[in-house]
Parts: C-alpha cells; structure tokens; sequence
C-alpha cells in the first residue's frame, strides 16, 4: 500500500449530511461526499493486511484494495477502472449499499473501518464528471435475441452485459421508466433518478432496447404490486421471439400483517406509499396520493423500507412519526473479534431516524382500530425473546393513535404468476428455482429461461442483484455461445 502506516495515522472521516431543517424541505439527495483529498487519507488507511476479507465481503468482489491505493496516490482513473471492472452500477451501490465489505475490513477488528463505500462514491462520482463513463458497444453481433424481464439492478446488469457480448437484448418493465425499486421503491433523497437515467442512456448506445410500460404475464387479481403498464406480453410469445429468457423481476410480495382491523381504509403496504412519491418526484400524475401530511403515522417493520417511510412521512409534514420492530433492541456497537468478519447485528441509526423518529422495539400489533371505516388507533402488545421463542408480556397491550400505517416487514417472494406463466418450478420460498453453479447456472426448469436477483433468491441488497445480473448473463451467454468471457 501507499501508505504503510496511515491505518494508525488517519481517523475515519464520514461523509456529511445537510442540516435536518434543510433537508426536510425537499426530495434530493443531501449526502456530501468526500473531497479528493479526504478520499485520499482514507484511501491510505487501507491496510496491507495480506488478505483482503472486504474482497470477499462484498458480493460483486469489488478490487478494493487496489482502488483504495490509486485514489491515495491520486490515479483516480485507473482507480475508476478496477471499480468498473467488478461493478455495473457503483453510483447506485456507492449510496445505498449497506456496505458489508466495511464489516469484514481488517481494520473493523478492533478500530473504524475504512470508508469504503464513501471512496467507491467518490470514485464513481468523479468518473461521470470527468467523461471517463461511456458505452462500450460490442465488437461483433452474434445475432441471438435475449428478453430480460424486469428492469431493476439484477436486469440492468445483465442486460448491459449481454449486449456487451454481442447479444441482441431487450428489457421489459411494467412500469413507466427503467429502474425497478431502485426508481420506484427508494426515495429520491436516498437516490435521484437521474443516476439511473444516465446509466439507461449509456445502455441505450450500447445497443440495448427498453420496452416499459408493459407486463409480462398477468398479476393477481387484487394484487397491491405498483404496476403502471399499458401492454402486456404473454410468456410463450417471449419464448418464442426469443433465443433466450432471463426473469429478473423484483421480490414485490409484501408481507402482510393478517390481524382485526386490516382491511381498515389508512393500513397500507410501504411499497403502496413509496412509489407514488417517487412518480410525483418525476412529474408523473397520479390520483389519490396515500398522504401523511398532519397524520400520526406508525411504522410497522425497523428495516431499510421502514426507514424510507419515516424519511418520507417526515417530509409529508406527519405530525408524529413511529416505528414498530417486532425483535428486540441490538448492542449499539457489536463485539468485532466475536462477529468479524460477518454482517454484524447491531443497532443502526439512518438518516431518517435522525430527522425525527419514536423507534420501539420488542413491539407487536395486536389488532387495528377504527372509526368509519378508517383507522384511527392500534393496539400494541410487549413482547419478550426467549431460546428465540417470542412470548407476549402480561398486562403490556397499550393503544397508539395511528392515522396512517405501513406495513414494511419486508417481501415473502417475487409475484407469483410470473413464474407460474412461464412453467417454472418454485422452491419453498416461492422464488424461482435455480442453482448458481457454473455450470447451467441459473438455468430454471424451462428451456432456455433463467432466473437470476430476488427473483431466484429473494429479498436481498442492490449489490446482491448486480452480482446475480453479472453471473446470470455469463450463464445465458454460455448457453448461447458453448463458451463465454464475460466475468463471472
């Protein structure tokens, strides 16, 4: 490394955020990254440990060592080449990955570890500023079509991979825009759109084609899934204007809560909440918005989603803002020579939470209340952990003023009938069943179809997707072609 000692010489420096009463006003991003010199000293804090466990940690294997020393000795070029060489789309995992490849830093043993993820944001950053992102056409066409369906990280990835190979590939979204959640289930303060945008115009150049608005397939009838399309395409008309098919749908059935009161007018899915103020974010026209404006909003699941609700109930103007977790609170900080180089569990404070936020923990919801058809109040119950067997606590049952609710407890499993259209086989989870092995990896049941993101393993990080969308189109590019090199 550039730096032998910086490890012991340079503290972690966090990226800064703009004022709560600012932010609030408004839907952008308010993260301020670090300047190429801060980039630097943490770049120089990264170890010469011999063994580079965030390599691993990280699912697409990021080079972070290698990029970490080219951005200390300020070669952010060639620093944006090896993260370009691992990674589609770092704009989107450098904001709102959760970064697991901090977790398993050497340094995270015992000290802070390296800002990764907020040198990976400054890399990609600087790369589109300067001009050093452009399309990369193919050198030759094989002449194979490909469908891709569903336009989120894993198929984004994919898609520009394939068409990267030479393929001829299309991608199908049933919503207005190119993105999945990445668009329609993560707020704009998180991430502005025009990210995505960008990278849809680059993968336009290279060759790719976008079919949006359009549904492959049908939804269930009475299905709570955001879907804005106005065409639809049956499965076996892909299978048969296609050398190849790859299902890269979302994981979007939510888990509901089935107690007294659920079907009371204010109880809502998240993914019912958040896509709508992403279309108005877009200058899409939309009737009755789901609101949170003067409202006492309770949030139920202590998640990423839940916290993307808090943030935009916030911005609403909600009169008081409270998140349920059903587990009980984690250590502030974990033991790292017990846990490392793993994921750890600890408690975890977003930016929404900090923007005002009542978090209970070890908290259920017993029933909703209402009054004319709307819900105006639950009841809550104690709950206590034992041998991993949750009890209520006696005499705990209190009730909560409650005029809007969300259900963020996280996704059971991609939309059934997807799957079910196109004969593929479901494991236990009710995801697409396919191995990940070399060999016909993601491959389903199907001829020619593969599955690959939450579609194949569920509910998973953006990172995980892009990792699958990568895996998947060397698959599909093996399968085609009898050999293959893209990365896998």
């Amino acid at each position: 490394m550039g730096k032998v000692t910086g490890f012991m010489e340079y503290e972690r420096l966090e990226e800064g955020y703009a004022p709560v009463p600012e932010r609030l006003k408004h839907y952008k991003e308010f993260v301020i990254g670090l300047k190429a010199d801060e980039a630097k000293l943490q770049g120089a804090r990264c170890m010469d440990c011999g063994t580079p466990f965030c390599n691993n940690g990280c699912p697409v294997n990021n080079i972070i060592p290698d990029f970490n020393d080219l951005v200390y000795r300020g070669d952010w070029k060639n620093a944006f080449a090896v993260l370009d060489s691992t990674n589609n789309f770092p704009e989107f995992t450098g904001r709102i990955c959760p970064a697991p490849c901090e977790a398993a830093c050497t340094l995270n043993v015992n000290d802070d570890a390296v800002g990764i993820k907020s040198i990976e944001h400054a890399i990609i950053d600087r790369a589109w500023a300067d001009g050093w992102v452009q399309p990369r056409k193919a050198i030759a066409k094989t002449g194979k079509k490909i469908a891709v369906v569903g336009s989120g990280p894993a198929g984004l990835a994919a898609a520009q991979q394939l068409a990267r190979a030479g393929h001829d590939v299309t991608v199908f979204e049933k919503n207005d825009a190119p993105g999945g959640l990445l668009r329609y289930g993560i707020p704009d303060f998180k991430m502005e759109k025009s990210h995505i945008d960008r990278r849809v115009e680059q993968m336009k150049a290279e060759g790719v084609v976008f079919r949006t608005n359009t549904l492959v397939g049908r939804l269930p009838e009475g299905s709570k899934v955001t879907n804005w399309a106005k065409d639809s395409v049956g499965a076996e008309q892909l299978k048969a204007e296609f050398d190849a098919v790859l299902l890269t749908g979302g994981a979007e059935q939510s888990r509901d809560l089935p107690v007294p009161g659920r079907e009371l007018d204010g109880v809502h899915f998240a993914m019912e909440f958040l896509p709508q103020q992403n279309r108005l974010n877009a200058g899409g026209k939309l009737k009755g918005q789901i609101r949170a404006d003067g409202k006492h909003v309770v949030v139920i699941g202590g998640g990423d989603t839940g916290s993307d609700c808090v943030g935009t109930s916030n911005r609403h103007g909600a009169r008081s803002v409270t998140q349920f977790e059903l587990l009980a609170m984690p250590p502030e900080r974990e033991n790292g020579p017990l846990v490392w180089p793993y994921w750890p569990i600890k408690l975890r404070t977003s930016s929404s939470h900090e923007e005002g936020c009542e978090r209970e923990f070890a908290i259920a919801t017993k029933e909703f209340i209402g009054e004319k058809g709307r819900v105006t109040a639950l009841k809550s119950v104690r709950v206590e952990w034992v041998n991993g067997k949750m009890s209520e606590v006696p005499g705990s049952e209190k009730i909560v003023p409650a005029d809007l609710v969300l259900l963020a407890m996280g996704f059971v499993s991609p939309v059934s009938t997807v799957l079910e259209a196109f004969g593929v086989d479901k494991d236990a989870r009710g995801n697409a069943k396919a191995g990940t092995e070399a060999a016909g990896g993601y491959k389903t049941n199907v001829d020619k179809v593969f599955a690959a993101g939450d579609m194949r393993r569920g509910q998973s990080l953006v990172v995980w997707a892009i990792r699958e969308g990568r895996q998947a189109a060397r698959a599909v590019d093996e399968y085609l072609m009898g050999v293959s090199d893209l990365p896998r």
